[in-house]
């Protein structure tokens, strides 16, 4: 198998590789301009509004990690089987780190809900720091209104 190179194919290459580091630019450009307006307008943005724009960003990066794997990882020029030895255990890590916090967080709902300790625990938490924090005011006013009684 061997691979011939001449000025034609390496001029190809070359227009190839400025072509795709144009677009990563043009879409990291984009992603920036939409972070830094939601940075600086979220008090007026409504949340899906925010949903959107961060839902637009993440779809702009797997656009650049599509970009990124393909051409600079030479994953284009590869056959399908090695490709999706790559794709599909990739696919299935995402899957399950979304399963994982999804299951955490029904567990959580859960013991809340069918264990009565837990809780029982969980609101003596909430009173003590309700208390606690009603007692240091109390205090902060007992110690101004003592200070201005000696000046």
């Amino acid at each position: 198998m061997s691979h011939t190179y001449n000025a034609e194919t390496y001029a190809a290459a070359k227009k190839e590789i400025w072509k795709i580091t144009w677009i990563l630019s043009a879409l990291t450009i984009i992603e920036l301009a939409l972070g830094f307006w939601m940075y600086f307008s979220h008090n007026t943005m409504s949340g899906s509004m925010v949903m959107f724009i961060k839902g637009t960003i993440l779809i702009l990066m797997m656009v650049k990690a599509f970009y990124i794997v393909s051409y600079f990882m030479h994953l284009k020029h590869e056959i399908r089987n090695m490709i999706m030895t790559i794709v599909v255990p990739l696919g299935l890590f995402i899957w399950f780190i979304i399963s994982f916090l999804y299951e955490g967080n029904s567990y959580k709902n859960l013991k809340n809900t069918y264990d009565p300790h837990h809780q029982e625990q969980s609101t003596i938490k909430v009173e003590e720091k309700h208390h606690s924090e009603e007692g240091a005011k109390h205090e902060e006013t007992k110690s101004e209104h003592h200070s201005e009684e000696h000046h």
